[in-house]
């Protein structure tokens, strides 16, 4: 994995150059402009010499006795303008610790001794051969140890190290920083070296190694353990062995960060190394939240196939997109603070900026409402069979911004969210019924009392098939057609899914074809009958009936009298049927 952390320093070199670029120098014949201050209030705390170190030695005290949040106190008397923002905060801590070791080798501190307004501007509390420790008064009027005091204090507790302590702590050893301890243990020899001394570069390699074999260490541990879960627990089956890897990365990374800051490394390098560190522990942490999350999503997934309910098919990627977005904000946020960038101000910018933003993102806006529209009123749910406009197909997936629809040809259709809420829906996968409507066209020499019968015939498979619906179903000679006698099916299946329609609706079609064979029914097509010979008994029969000199009315009379004989077969005169009921 040393790759990734040689991703990180390239990406925060550029962002530690551009904080230690110079500004460009103005030309000689512009006039600068005239710029007016108005100075703060200086801190009581840091308003002479004498109250600088009162502060700044109450502070090292409190820490000793273990109020270690007074650090900052400490710090806030140092003037750290010389190092980079980005490692401000970590050195400062470092500082004060060697600084505290100086002044309790030194001397005693008699605040009353002190001048509370030098007339120098300065006050020095000590000369060494490697410089002095003292305190110098800044622009805005405070007073704090100066720049060059902050440079030499290595060099000067370098050479106050072999001397006991003359104030303060009674082992002021154990207070020093650790590279500090360990430098002094260090032999002559390896305290030479190119740009780092050789024990620094030796801590380095001891560090990636050590850093590298825990990488290996948990990635394999976690994958054990992985392997485990998956065959306890079902939910667990599809999850990859790997998805815990980035928490091998994270100790990695941790580890690598905790050794630089015991190295003692020179700000130029360590500004480098630290950022890049912090940038690997932040991204490493971002991805082992989500590989969490996918965990997450994974066994709640599995729990809402095992519930009738759909909603919940909606609801959990939802839950696993919501979880992304916020680890990512909280990681952007981790990242820029490692980064020193100022969170607030970026917050107010995008503040300022959130009116051109809505104006620029509204249909942004309007996909993620839709969205939550989709949700609460849930007009389908995962897997549902919907037409929306000129797209048809099963939903497969609802995010934020889109909703996914899988097509009868297999293509993935995306609609935005915004246009779902002003859209018409139909939802086939929510009928309660299926319909299906055909014509069975029965050739013209079929006698009446088949037809009777193979209607009945299929109103009883209607009634014997388990998926048909029973309550309303219509099978009726219903139309004389060019060629054929329409007989009308309209019925309904009670079938939860468009697989078992189909399967249903195939034994259905086959059960009234095999009814058809065995009543002597066929089924006409299209054809023309050409009538070569006649039955000369049926054309004298009809004949009697009708003779050339009859009138209307004698027409009239014969029709009526042959239409009751009919009825009166078939229903009866003075019968009226009641409704139609289902058995």
């Amino acid at each position: 994995m040393i790759w990734l952390l040689v991703v990180s320093l390239l990406i925060c070199i550029p962002i530690v150059n551009a904080g230690e670029t110079a500004p460009a120098e103005m030309s000689s014949s512009e006039t600068p402009p005239v710029e007016i201050k108005v100075l703060p209030k200086v801190d009581e705390s840091l308003s002479n010499p004498r109250q600088t170190m009162n502060t700044f030695l109450s502070a090292m005290q409190a820490v000793s006795e273990g109020k270690k949040q007074q650090i900052s106190t400490a710090v806030s008397t140092l003037a750290l303008d010389n190092i980079n923002e980005l490692i401000r905060k970590d050195k400062g801590k470092e500082l004060v610790q060697i600084l505290s070791s100086v002044i309790e080798r030194s001397k005693k501190v008699v605040l009353s001794s002190i001048d509370t307004n030098p007339k120098v501007g300065r006050y020095v509390f000590g000369t060494y051969s490697q410089g002095k420790v003292e305190i110098v008064k800044q622009i805005d009027g405070r007073w704090l140890f100066s720049k060059e005091t902050i440079s030499d204090l290595p060099s000067i507790l370098e050479g106050l190290l072999i001397d006991p302590a003359k104030h303060g702590a009674k082992d002021p050893q154990k207070s020093l920083p650790f590279h500090i301890r360990l430098r002094a243990k260090m032999p002559e020899v390896l305290k030479g070296g190119f740009l780092l001394e050789y024990w620094q570069w030796i801590g380095l390699f001891i560090i990636i190694f050590i850093a590298s074999l825990a990488d290996k260490i948990v990635s394999w541990s976690l994958a054990r353990n992985v392997k485990n879960w998956k065959q306890k627990f079902h939910a667990l089956k599809e999850m990859d062995d790997t998805v815990l890897r980035p928490l091998g990365l994270m100790a990695m990374a941790l580890i690598w960060w905790l050794g630089l800051k015991n190295l003692g490394l020179p700000s130029s390098a360590l500004v480098i190394l630290s950022i890049a560190v912090k940038l690997l522990v932040s991204l490493s942490f971002v991805w082992s939240a989500f590989r969490l999350v996918d965990i997450l999503d994974l066994v709640l997934m599995n729990k809402a196939r095992l519930t009738s309910n759909k909603f919940d098919d909606l609801f959990v990627p939802m839950i696993r997109k919501t979880l992304k977005v916020f680890v990512a904000v909280i990681g952007f946020i981790f990242i820029a603070n490692n980064l020193n960038v100022n969170v607030s101000s970026l917050l107010a910018g995008l503040g300022i900026g959130g009116l051109a933003f809505a104006f620029a993102s509204k249909d942004l806006i309007g996909n993620l409402l839709g969205s939550v529209t989709v949700l609460l009123d849930r007009p389908f749910s995962i897997g549902d069979w919907i037409v929306v406009g000129d797209v048809e197909g099963t939903v497969e997936d609802v995010g934020f911004r889109s909703t996914r629809i899988r097509t009868f040809y297999n293509s993935l259709i995306t609609l935005p969210n915004g246009l779902l809420t002003n859209t018409k829906i139909d939802n086939m996968g929510e009928r309660r019924y299926r319909r299906m409507k055909t014509m069975l066209n029965l050739t013209y020499d079929t006698s009446p009392e088949k037809i009777d019968a193979f209607c009945e015939g299929v109103r009883a498979l209607i009634r014997l098939h388990p998926y048909m619906r029973k309550d309303y179903y219509e099978v009726y000679f219903n139309a004389y057609n060019s060629a054929s006698l329409d007989i009308l099916i309209y019925v309904f299946w009670a079938t939860p899914d468009w697989n078992m329609e189909l399967r249903e609706r195939h034994r259905f079609l086959l059960d009234i074809l095999r009814l058809s064979k065995q009543l002597g029914v066929e089924f006409a097509y299209p054809t023309q009958t050409l009538y070569l010979k006649q039955n000369p008994d049926e054309v004298e029969a009809v004949a009697e009936l009708f003779k050339p000199s009859m009138t209307e009315a004698e027409s009239f009379a014969v029709g009526q009298k042959e239409a009751e004989a009919i009825f009166d077969v078939t229903l009866g005169k003075g019968v009226i049927p009641g409704p139609v009921k289902f058995p």
